[in-house]
């Protein structure tokens, strides 16, 4: 399956989530990207919406190679075979950087808005996609500290031993398309995938419900 952009996933999404409509939910969105897809969800299951903040950690001779994923409350997970082979000084000042980085991130998107709790509530975390999973198992650690009644990762696209991963860790993980072959990006999946810039996910998260 190939989506036309994030909208139309975003769509897909909200119609296998329709069980959930009228319940105690609320979404949660992995900026960038993933606010884009996560605003259609909301809007169709009449949800809040809020954000949660992960920053990647890349491999200091590959950035777009993530080794790590830290979330704004410090949850880590990392690819630890390839953490072992990095500088550890190195490693500590770029983690202490994407704190920093995490919080400034935050403060930008949400502005003077407080987070919405998940204690007691049906946790829906939606991305645009999933790779090598490590941003969303910080997503869910992150989730997990604040006792919600369930988690529920919500993606068009996820490699199946992903999938498998994820699921031992959450309530339910419900994903569009699931391959077996995972075809190197996310970005494959989609006819429209751009760059999200910090100004449309402000203005996406001004028009939320909640």
């Amino acid at each position: 399956m190939v989506f036309s952009d994030r909208n139309e996933a975003g769509e897909m999404l909200a119609r296998a989530l329709e069980k959930y409509k009228g319940k105690d939910i609320i979404i949660y969105a992995l900026p960038k990207g993933g606010v884009v897809t996560a605003t259609q969800v909301a809007k169709k299951l009449h949800a809040p919406l809020d954000i949660l903040i992960i920053r990647k950690i890349g491999h200091p001779y590959n950035p777009e190679y993530a080794l790590c994923a830290v979330s704004l409350n410090s949850q880590l997970v990392c690819d630890e075979e390839e953490l072992a082979q990095v500088d550890k000084n190195w490693f500590q000042e770029e983690l202490e950087r994407q704190k920093v980085r995490a919080k400034e991130q935050y403060k930008l998107y949400n502005k003077n808005k407080k987070p919405l709790p998940a204690k007691g509530k049906i946790a829906i975390i939606v991305d645009d996609g999933i790779a090598t999973g490590l941003t969303i198992k910080a997503a869910i650690q992150e989730i997990t500290r604040e006792n919600p009644k369930k988690i529920i990762i919500a993606v068009p696209i996820v490699p199946k031993d992903v999938e498998q991963e994820l699921k031992a860790v959450v309530d339910e993980l419900i994903a569009l398309e699931i391959p077996e072959e995972f075809i190197g990006s996310v970005g494959a999946y989609y006819n429209y995938f751009p760059q999200v810039s910090d100004e449309e996910v402000i203005k996406l998260l001004q028009k939320r419900t909640s």
